[in-house]
């Protein structure tokens, strides 16, 4: 009787860790989706792709150490015209309702103001799943690779 006590626990264990690594994936798969809706995002100029992924109290620290919150980053999402724009590496890693992903940015094309811009960065976002089931950035940072 023990032994059966022993073997159905075991077998217990294994299906919750096979759930819970099932649900991690899934979790990964979700927010790597995200990232590259920001990247359709930043490809079409478009911030109404972009803004329903952002947190209300989004914070943003760009590459030249400038911290924004939500209202500047829609602005430059629609001011700034790509012609080219890839992720490349993206990684996410799952923390209970926080994921964080990293990845690297490159690309092409002018600001608001008709300036060249030539991008090369790593960035880091943060992701939270809100109260609503919604995963939203709360935070971005991204830095200049030379």
């Amino acid at each position: 009787m023990k032994k059966i006590s022993t073997l159905f626990l075991l077998g217990s264990l294994l299906c919750v860790s096979y759930a819970q690594s099932q649900s991690t994936a899934d979790t990964e798969k979700a927010v790597a989706a995200l990232e590259q809706k920001w990247l359709e995002a930043q490809k079409a100029s478009n911030p109404d792709i972009l803004a329903p992924l952002l947190a209300d109290t989004l914070v943003s620290t760009g590459n030249d150490g400038k911290v924004t919150g939500k209202t500047e980053t829609l602005a430059d999402i629609k001011s700034i015209k790509w012609t080219s724009a890839e992720y490349s590496d993206i990684k996410v890693r799952v923390y209970g309702n926080t994921a964080i992903a990293t990845g690297g940015f490159k690309g092409k094309g002018t600001d608001g103001s008709g300036k060249p811009l030539d991008q090369n960065e790593r960035w880091t976002d943060t992701w939270v799943k809100m109260p609503s089931g919604k995963w939203q950035c709360v935070a971005t940072q991204a830095s200049s690779v030379k």
